[in-house]
């Protein structure tokens, strides 16, 4: 199975071919349904519920994303090895 290398972000473990699919998978799907939003500006619709609804599928897109990264917690100086 093929692994790749962690981001230089503290937290950030190897992860597997299959991850890195998923997540660009989700990464599409994330960007199609912006574009959609994006469209939705032009209309007479509610932008404050625009953005409101904006916000939280970025906010679900970052959730899903770390489910499947599953990054760990920050050691920080003096922390125990």
């Amino acid at each position: 199975m093929t692994t790749h290398e962690p981001l230089p972000v503290h937290g950030y473990t190897q992860q597997s071919a299959t991850a890195v699919e998923l997540v660009n998978q989700n990464k599409i799907m994330e960007e199609e349904i912006l574009r959609r939003l994006d469209e939705l500006k032009f209309l007479d619709v509610d932008a404050r519920w625009l953005a409101i609804g904006r916000t939280h599928i970025e906010e679900a897109f970052m959730a899903i994303n770390r489910a499947v990264f599953r990054p760990q917690r920050a050691k920080l100086p003096g922390d125990p090895a």
